[in-house]
């Protein structure tokens, strides 16, 4: 029972009467005007207002115990059966709930009831609320978990009355609940009066506390081995005045007071989680003790044994943490009972939660899990976090946290689908961390996707909209989702019309109309189904961009420094008004970097803060709401040019040559408004006023040659634009330094032989400094010599050449002061020679054309060989001679291929060539090996193993109907076609063929050949097979009516098979005989007379084709039908069962081949089904 403290003396004011019955149904009587408050399993708190009677349910009829409020007491009385707690106002209240103890001697009136005032922690709800029940059963069930508080145990005072001004503060209820309180007390008193030493002033029914502690459940055995191990000291210890309590028993009732010892005063020490220390005094004598009897000392002290009563809250034994517990002694002398003591209370400290309970499966999906748990017992500190671990579906022993909070329950999401996790929860509070629960399993399910989230915008344009959507929460990897991509056209009237469907989580729908909303939602679907669309998303297009501006041109007379710019409006605004137009301007003709030099809505703008002279690009483009349009092509404006200023004098670069002397120089400084374009270089040379120009172009070097050596010329620039000729420079002195040897007369070249030549030269004017070396090129063209020879020599001689070559030549001159110009190139020609040794370039047997083979050529006997021609050294090639080796040698002309014939097959044979020209023969080539093939098989002898009227099956050769592709041996099977060609059937290494799709009685023509690695062999001759005649078709069934003692058979007709006709041959049998035949014609029908009447008869029917020019052929029968004798019927049937007897005449058909495989094929599907339905349910599932 919980409220808030301003209704606490309304709430437990109530006299509430619980029922024990046979149904165990407690009622809670609720008076007028009062309350009664209950917390439900689902925490919710659900107030009771009186008049009412609260059915609750017992598991075994006990009365549950209620919390008090400060101020407050309870009494349990029992009358005819019927037990009742009163919740009575109390006279004083101490809120510390300090024991009366404390204070002197005597104790107050109603001292005995400050020790039920409940420590303020116990106001809160506690989820074990049957601790320290009467009986001391401790079994009792849950359901009053979320009914009641926790609650103490009453110890009942001797005082039989309340003062007169605690029954006032009761007397102000209503008339019924003051009757029953008189009742009770008077009740009460006689109970006391009547009890004996051990009982506690109420009659101890079934479920009354026990009349000692030692007698409870919750109490420690004798030996000192306490109850759950929670002991403080020794067994020797008990029956001392000071005892540590550590397993806390039930209070029992209270004893009639005797005259044996004065009262006893307890103190209490060591006070811990789960235990606490008594001592007291041991009582004095009064005068009223008994004397000692005859036989007894007088001096002898008395042995005084001590009951120690106790109240806490516990169930079962287990102690619980933070709990108020009220203790009294009572001192016992030769069975005499003391006063007991006052009682004291006091605190036990608090601990660490109880063991939770394993956490539930609330709720899942394919990839998520909702786990929830109860609270434990938080043992006195309020429960702060709850640590949740798992195996993150290993299935190991190690253990990871997944959650860490207040909360009592959570979500698992990306989780694995249909896989096995394991679970264990702690508690956590102020003292310390509980043991973790039992480990659960839990398993994930599989269900439909989730419903995605809406649509996101990723980029939009024009004509088309890029939209994407996340994968739905707490689906798996594993789980493979697809995506429908719905769209609607606002206004369109269509509704949602499918615009994708696939894996991707992004999508660019095109082809839409600009500036247009458009609507989108997006359905998951995998294997299981399909999800519930996701919400709907508007995204619009965006307008279009403008059309560039039109008519870009400049606006009078560009002047040196501005113009201005004019432009008419783009014709296509793209869908908004132009807001802005934006000029750009660049210096130059290739436009690297374009600078804003207008922005506004005005349509033309002046450029100014130009260079005179320069060429400039200006550009416009417009924005409005649909972006930038595209720039104008560029309109190039061109400022008028001034000429440039003066130069530096220019400057020699390196060192000054003998004959030439390089200058460089750099631009104006001014150039006038326009890029300088040319430059003019003056020369003037020793002792000479007047200069002429050396130089006039747009470089800023020059080489200024045909100079003399240690001459002093003076120079001079100028530099020139688009308006003219600035001013020369000043003017620079330059000496020429020494110069280099002359150019070399043409060499001479004398040829020794065809492979040597020697080279002589002639010394060249050296022009003042002496030559150093000479440097001789040589190379068989005139541009790609190469250095060959360097040296002081006037001569060289050149080994290693090629006869019958052409070479070039020059040679050039050194000295210290360079390297004077090569002398002319000479031609010189080697003399002719013998040819150069032939190359092969290709051997093969079968590559020679067919004109250049003889009549009787075979690839086998013969092979041929091609050749590279050499080099013939200046004469030509008059003939090639080929080396057999043993054979004598062949001498041919001037080929380069050629066929030797009458060879031996598979022989390999050494072959090397030589040229020849009219200087003699050259060297052989290297030798390489020629094999021949060997001969080709002959083809083998064809014939026809089966016919039908549409196939012809041929075999040829002995060997397996099957062979390996890999057989060396393959054969080529032909048909000759209509058209008098043979057609290929078959190709390949085996030894038969079945030919399909022919036409009956038709003569086909077959030739066969052989090849392998030698090649083909020749094809054989034709062989003729022809096919014979189609039998007719198998007919159906006959059918069979019985006309009084005769019977009418019929059958179905055929048409003439190619103009031959058909008839018919029906066979009959009668009884267990053989078939005979009783009809042979054309008719389609035969009746047959005089039948037995206890016989049964079989018929059977086939077609017979009449060939003109062969015999006949006759068809497959048909099915046969059974012609059973007809029914007798008794005299005793009516005559109404004449038409049944008439039915049963009829002849039964039986079942064709075919219907009867059917049936058996659909019974052995229908067995097949049961079998795999049963399998799937008794043995996997």
């Amino acid at each position: 029972l919980k409220n808030s403290n301003k209704k606490v003396k309304l709430l437990f004011s109530t006299t509430c009467i619980l029922l024990a019955c046979f149904l165990q149904v407690i009622l809670v009587q609720v008076n007028p005007g009062e309350a009664f408050t209950i917390q439900r399993d689902d925490g919710q708190i659900q107030c009771i207002t009186g008049p009412a009677q609260v059915p609750m349910m017992s598991p075994n009829g006990s009365v549950p115990q209620i919390y008090v409020p400060p101020g407050y007491v309870q009494q349990i009385i029992e009358e005819n059966g019927v037990r009742r707690v009163l919740v009575l106002p109390q006279t004083e209240f101490h809120p510390g709930g300090h024991s009366p103890l404390h204070h002197p001697p005597p104790p107050p009136p109603h001292a005995h009831l400050q020790a039920f005032i409940p420590h303020p922690h116990i106001m809160h709800p506690h989820p074990h609320l049957y601790s320290g029940m009467a009986g001391g059963t401790g079994d009792m069930n849950p359901q009053y978990i979320s009914q009641y508080h926790p609650a103490h145990t009453t110890i009942y005072s001797e005082q039989d009355t309340h003062p007169p001004h605690g029954r006032a503060a009761f007397a102000h209820r209503d008339e019924r609940a003051s009757k029953t309180y008189e009742r009770l007390q008077k009740k009460l008193k006689e109970r006391q009066g009547v009890g004996g030493g051990g009982g506690g002033g109420l009659a101890l029914s079934k479920d009354s506390p026990p009349p000692s502690p030692q007698k409870s459940r919750g109490t420690p055995p004798s030996g000192g081995d306490l109850h759950n191990g929670l002991g403080g000291k020794g067994a020797e210890e008990q029956a001392q005045p000071s005892t540590a309590v550590t397993g806390l028993g039930k209070s029992p009732g209270r004893g009639k007071e005797t005259e044996s010892g004065g009262r006893i005063y307890i103190r209490v020490t060591d006070i811990q989680a789960k235990g606490a220390s008594l001592s007291w005094v041991a009582p004095s004598q009064t005068e009223g003790d008994d004397e000692p009897t005859e036989g007894e000392e007088g001096s002898a002290e008395p042995s005084f044994m001590y009951e120690v009563s106790v109240s806490y809250c516990g169930k079962d034994g287990k102690y619980k943490m933070y709990v108020l517990c009220v203790f009294r002694v009572q001192a016992m002398c030769n069975c005499l009972q003391g006063v007991p003591s006052e009682p004291v209370s006091f605190t036990t400290l608090s601990c660490e939660p109880d063991r939770p309970s394993p956490p539930r499966k609330a709720s899942g999906t394919k990839s998520s899990l909702v786990l929830q748990w109860k609270a434990p017992c938080d043992n006195g500190s309020k429960i702060q976090n709850y640590i949740l671990q798992w195996d993150e579906g290993k299935g190991t022993d190690a253990f990871e946290q997944c959650y860490y909070g207040p909360q009592k329950q959570y979500r698992l999401t990306k989780l694995s689908t249909a896989s096995r996790y394991y679970f264990r929860l702690a508690a956590k509070n102020d003292m310390g961390v509980s043991e973790f629960s039992e480990v659960v399993h839990i398993m994930t399910s599989c269900s439909v996707p989730a419903p995605p989230l809406s649509p996101e915008l990723i980029q939009s344009g024009v004509t088309w909209l890029c939209v994407r959507w996340h994968r739905p929460a707490g689906s798996p990897k594993e789980d493979e989702i697809s995506y429908v991509l719905e769209m609607e056209e606002e206004g369109s009237g269509y509704g949602f019309q499918a615009s994708y469907d696939g894996d991707e989580l992004s999508h660019t729908v095109r082809n839409l109309h600009r500036s247009t909303t458009y609507r989108f939602r997006v359905i998951a679907y995998n294997a299981e189904g399909k999800s519930i669309p996701s919400g709907v998303s508007e995204f619009t297009t965006a307008p279009d961009r403008p059309g560039c501006p039109c008519r870009l041109a400049v606006k009078g007379k560009p002047h040196p420094t501005s113009f201005r710019l004019t432009w008419d409006p783009p014709k296509d605004n793209g869908g908004s008004d132009v807001t802005k137009y934006v000029a750009e301007l660049s210096e130059g003709l290739s436009g690297p970097s374009w600078n804003q030099v207008y922005s506004g809505s005005a349509m033309e703008c002046v450029c100014d803060d130009l260079s005179p002279g320069c060429s400039y690009q200006a550009r416009v483009h417009c924005i409005s709401a649909g972006g930038e349009s595209q720039l104008t092509e560029p309109l190039q404006v061109q400022t008028p040019p001034v000429p440039p200023g003066p130069c530096q004098p220019p400057r020699v670069v390196g060192k000054p040559k003998a004959r030439e002397v390089q200058l460089r120089w750099a631009p104006p400084l001014v150039d006038g408004g326009s890029a300088v374009s040319l430059y003019s270089v003056e020369m003037f040379a020793p002792q000479v006023d007047e200069g002429w120009e050396v130089y006039q172009g747009s470089e800023l070097d020059c080489t200024v040659g045909s100079l003399l050596p240690g001459r002093t010329y003076g120079f001079r620039l100028r530099a020139a634009n688009k308006a003219g000729y600035g001013p020369f420079s000043e003017r620079s002195e330059v000496t020429t330094g020494p110069g280099a040897p002359e150019a070399c007369r043409p060499p001479h070249v004398t040829c020794k032989s065809p492979t040597c030549a020697v080279i002589s030269w002639e010394s060249p004017p050296c022009n003042g400094a002496a030559v150093s070396e000479y440097r001789l090129e040589w190379g068989a063209a005139e541009g790609s010599m190469q250095m060959c020879y360097t040296g002081a020599a006037l001569s060289h001689e050149m080994r290693g050449l090629l006869p019958a070559t052409n070479y070039f030549c020059r040679v050039q001159a050194v000295n210290v002061a360079g390297v004077g110009p090569f002398s002319d190139a000479v031609l010189c020609q080697t003399p002719c020679s013998v040819p150069a040794p032939v190359s092969k370039r290709d051997e093969d047997e079968d590559e020679e054309d067919e004109e250049a083979r003889p009549l009787l050529y075979s690839p086998s006997t013969c092979l041929g060989l091609r050749w590279e021609a050499p080099c013939d050294h200046g004469s030509e090639i008059t003939s090639y001679q080929i080396d057999l080796g043993e054979r004598q040698p062949i001498l041919t002309g001037p080929v380069t291929k050629y066929i030797i014939q009458n060879l031996q097959p598979d022989t390999t044979y050494r072959i090397r060539i030589q040229a020849l020209n009219s200087l003699g023969a050259g060297p052989f080539s290297h030798t390489f090996k020629l094999k021949t093939k060997p001969l080709p098989p002959l083809p083998p002898r064809l014939e026809c193993t089966a016919s039908s009227h549409q196939t012809l099956r041929l075999k040829w050769g002995d060997g397996p109907a099957k062979a390996q592709p890999t057989d060396s041996l393959q054969y080529h099977l032909q048909m000759e076609d209509k058209n008098g060609r043979f057609i290929s059937l078959y190709k390949g290494p085996c030894h038969t063929h079945k030919v399909q799709r022919l036409n009956e009685s038709t003569s086909y023509v077959f030739r066969i050949q052989a090849f392998n690695e030698a090649g083909e062999g020749p094809f054989s001759t034709v062989y003729t097979f022809t096919t014979p005649l189609s039998p007719p078709a198998p007919l159906k069934a006959p059918r069979v009516e019985r006309v009084d003692e005769s019977c009418e058979v019929s059958w179905e007709t055929l048409p003439p098979m190619k103009g031959d006709p058909v008839i018919y041959c029906l066979q009959s049998m009668q009884g267990n005989s053989e078939f005979k035949q009783i009809y042979k014609g054309s008719a389609t029908s035969y009746q047959l007379p005089n039948l037995s009447s206890s016989t049964e008869y079989r018929f059977r029917v086939c077609a017979i084709r009449q060939c003109q020019d062969a015999p006949e052929i006759i068809g497959p029968y048909s099915s046969t039908v059974i012609l059973l004798p007809p029914r007798v019927d008794t005299p005793g049937v009516s005559g109404a069962t004449g038409s049944k007897a008439a039915e049963a005449q009829k002849p039964k058909r039986s079942l064709t081949d075919e219907q009867f495989s059917f049936l058996i094929i659909a019974l052995l599907a229908v067995t097949s089904i049961l079998i795999a339905v049963a399998i799937q349910y008794f043995v996997i599932e």
